[in-house]
């Protein structure tokens, strides 16, 4: 394989942590590995809540970390809340500087949502459901302009290279369809920031590429992973056929938007006290019960928006019109649909891997702060704050330096791509099988369909990366014998008396439960 070494820190993605990392680390030089142009592809581009942070005179940081650890289900490290939540206006103010067009009332406030499990409208948002595309333009605008930044677009990263227990290169190829034959990147120090799961799912709010592959990339190099069971499923993605599913943003039902039935039915009421704005995992598992008995599930958001919701809600407006839907006639049908992975690569609160050299933010990393069920809108400030601690915590390894050469990248042919029929079974089989409700015979019989799937496409890195974290998936929630936050077993329907914990796990551990799995089929 041909070697390129840098002085530059390598980050992989091109998110919001990434983008925010990238700036935190001027004047050091970096180079971003981005599969697709900046702004496209990355799923902080398609958040539509917005930036969690105790901004109201009335709410303070202590609240913010409570409903955090609430929501999490026991899980939740309190140091990692307190940390989080503590910072999380300055992040606001800090992204207004940058250029970031927050919502604002006619004498300057920020204007505040409330979305599910939160004590307090919190949500700092941009034009109802744009904040993520708005934010990332702001901070891609600041990028274009940092001679320090240098941007690979159109290229993705395949494996960790590690030596000395020292995360030392990356491997990277070209994103096309066609692959190109790999050529390992080293440099100094490395941060992935490169996106979560959800893609993992036949259905999923997550762009095409967000397949698991960083975090499968760093468990095959020996990355302890934690949490990996615990992946959201946002309540009401909008059930029209799409993939990935278009987005009915939370801050609608924060508006007053209800949940009903085929029959007109409001069937939240009688789950839990917070209706509409209970626990994600609450809502996506009432929904989820009146998608499996025939109810057809829709938000209706007639009442308290009707024709608003068109300008107010631009994204969700553009998303109904395309499929013959008018919101301020007709309710969204929605469905779950995987959303957001808690779990991932494990670090500290410093931003560190297991692995030496290794940093990772974003949701590609398992921090505490989400726990087993992650709180509305707190993703985009976790990337920001971790963003932030990994950009000071590499920069303090790097000697002063101000330049760097220019990365020049040559790809030649000889790329393996995952086989797409590969790729569909799996997604279909963790939907299915890993999904919103899982017990031990589905959960055995997908770790024996990804062991079958792997070893019959296992000249493919990325897809040895794809089934890396969807073993380590299943495999965390088939050792975790209770139902917790957005983990629900149906053969355990209770979580565990006492104090929840986290997971650990390595992808040794997790293949060593995939063979015991596949010796039942013997």
């Amino acid at each position: 394989m041909k070697t390129i070494t840098t002085d530059r820190v390598i980050i992989v993605g091109a998110g919001l942590g990434a983008l925010y990392a990238a700036l935190k680390l001027a004047p050091h030089p970096v180079v971003m590995i981005s599969p697709e142009v900046l702004g496209e592809g990355a799923s902080s581009a398609w958040a539509q809540g917005g930036v969690a942070a105790a901004m109201d005179a009335d709410d303070s940081p202590e609240n913010h970390a409570h409903d955090t650890m609430n929501a999490g289900a026991g899980t939740v490290d309190p140091k990692v809340a307190d940390l989080v939540t503590r910072e999380a206006r300055d992040y606001i103010l800090d992204l207004t500087t940058m250029g970031t067009p927050f919502d604002r009332t006619d004498d300057s406030r920020y204007v505040l949502s409330r979305e599910a499990a939160h004590s307090f409208a919190r949500v700092v948002r941009v034009k109802g459901d744009q904040a993520g595309d708005r934010i990332m333009a702001a901070l891609i605008e600041q990028v274009r302009e940092t001679p320090s930044v240098q941007v690979l677009e159109g290229t993705m990263a395949l494996d960790l290279d590690v030596q000395g227990g020292r995360a030392t290169g990356v491997a990277i190829q070209d994103a096309s369809e066609e692959r190109s034959a790999p050529v390992m990147l080293r440099g100094p120090a490395i941060l992935l920031a490169g996106g979560g799961s959800g893609g993992l799912y036949a259905l999923t709010t997550n762009p095409p590429r967000i397949r698991g592959q960083v975090i499968g990339m760093a468990a095959r190099a020996g990355a302890l992973i934690a949490d990996a069971e615990f992946v959201q499923f946002h309540p009401t993605a909008m059930d029209v056929g799409e993939d990935p599913a278009p987005l009915a943003t939370e801050a609608l039902r924060g508006e007053g938007a209800i949940l009903v039935n085929k029959h007109g039915t409001r069937f939240m009421q009688a789950i839990h006290p917070d209706a509409e704005l209970a626990p994600r995992d609450v809502v996506a598992r009432a929904i989820f019960a009146e998608v499996k008995a025939g109810n057809r599930p829709m938000l209706d958001t007639r009442e308290v928006l009707g024709e608003a919701i068109k300008t107010q809600f631009q994204s969700v407006a553009a998303y109904c019109a395309r499929n013959g839907i008018d919101p301020a006639i007709d309710p969204i049908p929605v469905a779950p649909a995987a959303h957001y992975h808690m779990g991932g690569i494990a670090t500290n609160t410093n931003g560190r891997a297991s692995i030496n050299g290794l940093w990772v933010c974003g949701e590609a990393s398992s921090t505490g702060l989400h726990g087993a069920n992650r709180l509305a809108s707190n993703g985009l400030l976790e990337a920001l704050v971790y963003a932030r601690i990994c950009a000071e915590g590499i920069g303090q390894t790097l000697p002063t330096q101000k330049q760097a050469p220019l990365v020049e990248l040559t790809f030649e042919e000889g790329g393996i791509p995952p086989v797409p029929e590969a790729v569909k079974k799996l997604r279909e089989t963790m939907t299915q099988l890993v999904g919103m409700v899982r017990d031990r015979q589905g959960l055995i019989r997908a770790l024996q369909i990804i062991a079958l799937l792997e070893e019959a496409n296992g000249d493919s890195p990325s897809f040895l990366n794809m089934c890396a974290t969807a073993t380590l998936i299943a495999a965390g929630a088939l050792v975790r014998k209770e139902s917790r936050g957005a983990h629900d077993r149906s053969d355990f329907p209770e979580p565990v008396v006492g104090p929840g914990k986290r997971s650990e796990m390595y992808l040794s551990d997790a293949l060593a439960i995939r063979a015991q799995a596949c010796e039942e089929l013997t």
